[in-house]
């Protein structure tokens, strides 16, 4: 067994091996334009620059065009035989015995760019949004805190993957500042409602899908066929308000407690390159109405770390660390349960897993979990204490599924907290 090689050197414990080869859009500063590219080691590889010289198949013949777009929408809707195909000849190309792009330095000069120059952003217009509830020990936990033991788990829980649209206007790339909401709470029960800044900001850590191809009204995609419309994966933290959403959640459930703000880490990592790393799916408690049975594995076996970095450190303190193999509800079934009603889904929609908590103390994937509704505190490495995220936080969630030697890597899913805007900004009436 010889772990593949790149001729570009690689860490065993890199995020980006060319086992990996996730894609995103990014730009420099000598050129602005957003393109496609694949992250290799330290490298970014610049497809709009190789795509015309090496993806010259048959196959290619009616799509290379998609190689010169600003975002991954398109290449994503073409399926999973270009997908494999464009894997295919990156992974030769990028071999450490291939020639035809190692020993031609004026083309890696163009194609190949140091990850420390490029701006990445969000790496597909994403037209829709959902975000699911789908780990059990999540729901369970936090049924708990608002129900009590005996009512943790609502009666639908098993019987389908709970989940919610969420809003993709502010849904923004790892890196991007978010700012603290402010809206309607009511810390006392006997007393009104008040306005002013969320005292409760928590992270969700989650994994998200971006939708390959998509469907068309009126017609779900078949459990059996989901598989064909799920392109890659990305960390995602979703920001969540807590005392904003405990005044509004009922009856229909989040609404300005989420929609501030939805981090995503910016390389998207491809089902092909996580196959290697499928797991058997959790054993359901009650079977599944048909639509949503699968036999196939469809679970994968995720690292994930959550740190927070205040203003007085240097380095991140980690507080969680949980795996995406602990989720109850399976991407596929998620699909097709989504789809059952004839609702159509289109290439770069992002599908949230919902928080991800595993069955330990240090595993669960917020603060309202670890702080257990702020009844204790978190301790950081250099001493500080934590119960929920403060002003100038800064939140990281990595992921990473671990090879016999190497590593898959998503990269990092971060945001810094801003102070809520003075409460003056919202207190002028209309005349």
């Amino acid at each position: 067994h010889v772990t593949a090689m790149s001729f570009l050197p690689v860490n065993v414990d890199h995020p980006f091996p060319i086992q990996n080869l996730p894609y995103g859009i990014f730009s420099t500063a000598d050129n602005p334009r957003r393109r496609i590219g694949v992250a290799i080691g330290d490298y970014v590889l610049d497809i709009s620059v190789v795509a015309p010289v090496f993806f010259t198949g048959e196959l290619f013949s009616n799509c290379v065009h998609v190689f010169q777009e600003e975002s991954l929408n398109g290449f994503m809707s073409l399926g999973r035989n270009i997908w494999r195909e464009t894997r295919a000849v990156l992974q030769k190309i990028l071999s450490k015995d291939e020639p035809a792009l190692r020993d031609y330095p004026n083309l890696r000069e163009r194609c190949l760019i140091p990850q420390s120059h490029v701006a990445m952003h969000l790496p597909a217009h994403i037209g829709d949004y959902t975000d699911f509830y789908s780990s059990r020990e999540h729901a369970t936990n936090l049924g708990i805190m608002l129900r009590g033991p005996d009512n943790a788990l609502m009666p639908n829980w098993l019987h389908l993957p709970v989940g919610y649209h969420g809003r993709a206007s502010s849904v923004v790339v790892s890196g991007t500042p978010i700012r603290r909401p402010s809206g309607q709470t009511r810390p006392n029960d006997d007393q009104p409602p008040v306005f002013g800044p969320c005292k409760l900001l928590d992270f969700e850590v989650e994994m998200a899908f971006f939708i390959g191809p998509g469907s068309s009204m009126g017609k779900p995609i078949p459990i059996s066929q989901t598989q064909d419309h799920i392109f890659g994966m990305v960390v995602m933290n979703d920001w969540s308000a807590r005392d904003i959403q405990k005044w509004e959640y009922v009856p229909l459930g989040p609404f300005l407690a989420k929609n501030f703000g939805t981090t995503i880490s910016p390389w998207v990592v491809t089902m092909e390159a996580l196959a290697p790393f499928l797991v058997p799916n959790v054993t359901q408690e009650v079977t599944p109405l048909p639509y949503l049975r699968h036999s196939d594995a469809f679970n994968f076996d995720i690292n994930l770390e959550v740190g927070i970095k205040t203003e007085s450190m240097t380095e991140t303190s980690v507080v969680s660390r949980t795996n995406f193999k602990y989720m109850y509800w399976t991407m596929k079934q998620q699909l097709a349960h989504h789809t059952v009603t004839g609702c159509n889904v289109a290439s770069g929609d992002l599908m949230g897993s919902g928080t991800i908590s595993g069955k330990t103390p240090d595993s669960l994937g917020s603060m309202m979990e670890l702080s257990w509704r702020g009844s204790k505190t978190v301790t950081l490495n250099n001493g500080e204490t934590r119960k929920f995220i403060q002003d100038n936080d800064d939140v990281v969630i990595t992921g990473w599924c671990q090879g016999d030697g190497y590593r898959v890597g998503f990269g990092s899913c971060s945001g810094k907290v801003l102070p809520a805007l003075p409460l003056e900004e919202f207190n002028t009436p209309s005349s």
